[in-house]
């Protein structure tokens, strides 16, 4: 392993498979809520509630992540929630109703944690200098994960309408959205089998006094002359006497880290209010609502995620170069543009069932549907909420079900402007707030509270992205597409203001300088 790869990488590899898993597990479900929805006759608010019961889940563990983390070590947390993934992954597929749904889903969530361990431990087997790619392979591997569930999910269901005779074998398109949920087992055995081989983490064994073996474990890392100085080093940091718990909590919350910790929250709130996740977790279901049809949905969402992975690979390039501030800014800006985009071509769309293309639905819907669907027959719509509505008053429980194939017919509305909308807006996010947010929090804070605080201000990004994935479906159905686009945009534009106004610049200076700034900040 040292002819071919380093080590630190080959370890770093290994443990950065969870951010994949973790963006896999995250955004697969946009695919499968739609036949979830159809199949167990969810309302609004219970579709929302299966999207979102992972961040909810994620909320809790990070609470307790890092004590976890600190007393049974970061390998063993790491393969305990590898377990939860491959836990979640099976019963998310075996699935025998909502509450077991919702329920399988949040175990998996409690393994979103790992998005603070395996960063922590990628950090400690690395030498200064490389810390930031490392950590950043990490970040990579999220939005991989994000760009193949959507691959798989297209995949699966052009292979579910097809006469294939392994596809019957399998029941695929019976129960398309159980393989959906179900293919994220592969990798999750993989990366707890994969997580065994990896060491103990060598700061951690210096904690637990276990010298022999963090000495040990630093020959594998680090070269002959590395050793000494990088153990050295460690050991000096850990003589420094950390403050207990309480008297921790009690100075994040005191007026020496008010104001950095006023900048945390700002970055963290903005991230997710903006409406990120119901981009990520809900983009099939978007790109239904312009008319595309089902198909052509889930090949944009594809499309959405090999955006999201180049854009990511442009904020690991310029975040050092351009600073924090301008990728803000500049990423905030294009959020409300794409937002205005979205809103506007939703505000334009008419919905009409014309007569040539009841011969076109025929073809695909039941006559029992065609028969039901007659009185809208010639109808003009002037929103999508309206439509909706009479689609429901119409077919009752076939509403859901058939809803994308009629609105396809139906719509009349500039559906590329959407699209164009939520490929600037992904762009924008993906060299912006998703990578900015996490450095940031690693230089704003003082050293002896940085753990703690960082905490805070996640537990405070996961609530909002859990109540924007969990209202997301409600503001559709009661408001309309181009209300709700409307309202992300205006988030934006007040996060822009926000950031403008107070953030500071951060790039180039030491963790101590930044101390000190942001101290005299609050003051």
């Amino acid at each position: 392993m040292n002819k071919l790869i380093p080590p630190a990488l080959f370890y770093t590899l290994v443990v950065s498979l969870g951010g994949f898993i973790f963006g896999f597990d995250a955004s697969v479900i946009s695919g499968a809520i739609g036949f979830i929805s159809e199949q167990y006759q969810l309302t609004s608010w219970q579709q929302g509630f299966v999207v979102s019961s992972p961040t909810l889940g994620g909320l809790l563990a990070t609470l307790f992540a890092g004590v976890v983390s600190d007393a049974i070590g970061r390998r063993k947390t790491l393969i305990g929630i590898a377990a939860l993934f491959v836990i979640s992954a099976a019963a998310s597929a075996l699935a025998q109703g909502y509450w077991m749904l919702v329920i399988a889903r949040f175990i998996g969530g409690m393994a979103f944690c790992s998005l603070m361990v395996a960063p922590m431990y990628i950090a400690e087997i690395s030498l200064p200098e490389h810390r930031g790619k490392l950590v950043s392979i990490n970040q990579l591997n999220i939005v991989l994960g994000f760009s193949v569930s959507y691959f798989s999910n297209y995949c699966l269901l052009q292979w579910a309408q097809s006469d294939a005779e392994w596809v019957q074998s399998i029941a695929l398109g019976e129960h398309l959205w159980r393989w959906m949920l179900g293919l994220e087992l592969i990798p999750a055995l993989c990366w707890l089998l994969l997580l065994f081989v990896i060491p103990r983490s060598p700061r951690w064994l210096l904690m637990q006094r276990l010298d022999a073996e963090a000495e040990s474990v630093a020959s594998k890392l680090f070269s002959a002359e590395q050793i000494e100085q990088q153990l050295r080093t460690m050991r000096a940091s850990l003589q420094s006497k950390v403050p207990p718990l309480m008297q921790r909590i009690k100075t994040v919350f005191g007026t020496k880290v008010r104001f950095a910790l006023m900048i945390g929250l700002l970055i963290a709130i903005a991230q997710q209010i903006t409406g990120i996740n119901v981009i990520f977790f809900y983009a099939p279901t978007i790109f239904e609502q312009s008319g595309v049809g089902t198909n052509t949905a889930f090949a944009q969402a594809v499309w959405i995620g090999v955006v999201n992975v180049i854009f990511t690979i442009v904020a690991m390039l310029t975040i050092d170069r351009y600073g924090r501030k301008p990728l803000l800014l500049f990423g905030l800006t294009g959020i409300a543009i794409s937002m205005a985009l979205c809103s506007w071509g939703f505000n334009q769309a008419t919905y009409q069932i014309k007569p040539q293309a009841v011969a076109q639905l025929s073809e695909q819907l039941p006559d029992s549907v065609m028969q039901r669907l007659t009185p809208m027959i010639g109808k003009t719509y002037d929103n999508d909420v309206a439509f909706k509505g009479a689609l429901q008053e119409s077919l009752g429980e076939d509403a859901a079900a058939n809803q994308g194939a009629i609105m396809a017919k139906a719509i009349a509305m500039n559906a590329t402007l959407v699209l164009v909308g939520i490929t600037l807006f992904v762009a924008a996010f993906a060299v912006s707030l998703g990578p900015v947010m996490w450095v940031m929090f690693s230089e704003i804070f003082p050293n002896e509270v940085r753990a703690v605080a960082i905490s805070v201000v996640t537990v405070v990004n996961n609530a909002v992205s859990f109540l924007v994935q969990l209202i997301f479906p409600w503001e559709l159905a009661n408001y309309g597409a181009a209300p709700t686009f409307a309202i992300y945009g205006i988030f934006a534009i007040v996060s822009l203001a926000l950031v403008w106004r107070y953030l500071p610049e951060t790039k180039g200076k030491s963790l101590e300088q930044l101390e000190l700034d942001l101290s005299s900040s609050g003051k």
